[in-house]
């Protein structure tokens, strides 16, 4: 019986073989076509379950690698925006320094990172400390910033660790400049104690006309911050003195409380 069933499949598979060998040319090519369409994803599919431990090799990344690479792509964010911050305050002066004698091309900021590493709670809002110091090429008065603005400066340095004394300290004094018509200069000083991101801009003159909103760079003057910096905007202003002088708030730009990494100027430029 086994065999008599044998012999019939065997029976059925030359007959279909000679049906095929008889069909015409165009019939057969049909017919292979249909058959390979059959079997392709079968053989797409196992290709693919071959390359894919290969491919999820190349995409898995260590997350070490992973880290160090966001970090270093932050970074260089930070440096362009640094290098769009010059290349702002050339071009507001660039007409200006140019029929100035004794005038000297401005030079790349060269800034070097530094992480917070202390705050001492009951001085919050007016020193930090960073991991840089002397031998990273650390020294006092060199400006302190990040891409938003303005922080502070040098006020100490050891050999691995430096002092920041911040915008608002006494001690951190700046000559701030409103970008309006007039070019109105003044001194950032300490503000109220209830908002330590409001700043005053002081010794104005009476006459001048500075309105919310006109942002306020550094000067230059002082000898410590290169010209262009931000500092913050105008929030409003008022005359003092029986109108002898002008007085300003200033909404900084930096938020001075939530700075976790900061850059140093170690080639600042000043104002000749």
């Amino acid at each position: 019986m086994l065999k008599k069933k044998h012999y019939l499949a065997l029976g059925t598979v030359a007959l279909v073989v000679l049906l095929i060998f008889s069909l015409p040319q165009r019939a057969t090519s049909r017919l292979k076509l249909a058959v390979g369409s059959l079997f392709l994803p079968l053989f797409g599919l196992l290709n693919t379950a071959q390359q894919l431990p290969g491919n999820a090799a190349d995409v898995v990344m260590p997350r070490r690698a992973l880290l160090k690479e966001v970090g270093d792509l932050r970074n260089e964010n930070q440096q362009l925006r640094f290098q769009t911050m010059q290349a702002a305050a050339a071009a507001r002066e660039n007409d200006q320094l140019r029929t100035l004698l004794g005038w000297q091309r401005q030079v790349p900021w060269q800034l070097k990172l530094g992480n917070v590493v202390m705050r001492d709670p009951a001085n919050w809002w007016r020193t930090l400390q960073i991991d840089l110091g002397s031998r990273d090429g650390i020294r006092e008065n060199l400006p302190v910033l990040t891409p938003d603005g303005l922080v502070g400066r040098i006020s100490a340095v050891g050999l691995t660790r430096s002092q920041v004394v911040l915008l608002g300290d006494p001690n951190c004094r700046v000559s701030g400049l409103v970008a309006d018509p007039a070019h109105d200069v003044g001194v950032i000083s300490a503000g109220g104690p209830l908002d330590y991101s409001l700043l005053d801009l002081t010794y104005l003159s009476g006459n001048a006309d500075v309105k919310p909103g006109e942002n306020v760079l550094t000067s230059g003057q002082g000898g410590i911050f290169p010209r262009g910096i931000p500092i913050g905007q105008i929030v409003d202003s008022r005359t003092v003195e029986f109108g002898l002088y002008t007085e300003a708030r200033v909404k900084l730009a930096v938020d001075l409380g939530g700075l976790e990494q900061v850059w140093v100027m170690v080639n600042p430029q000043l104002n000749p």
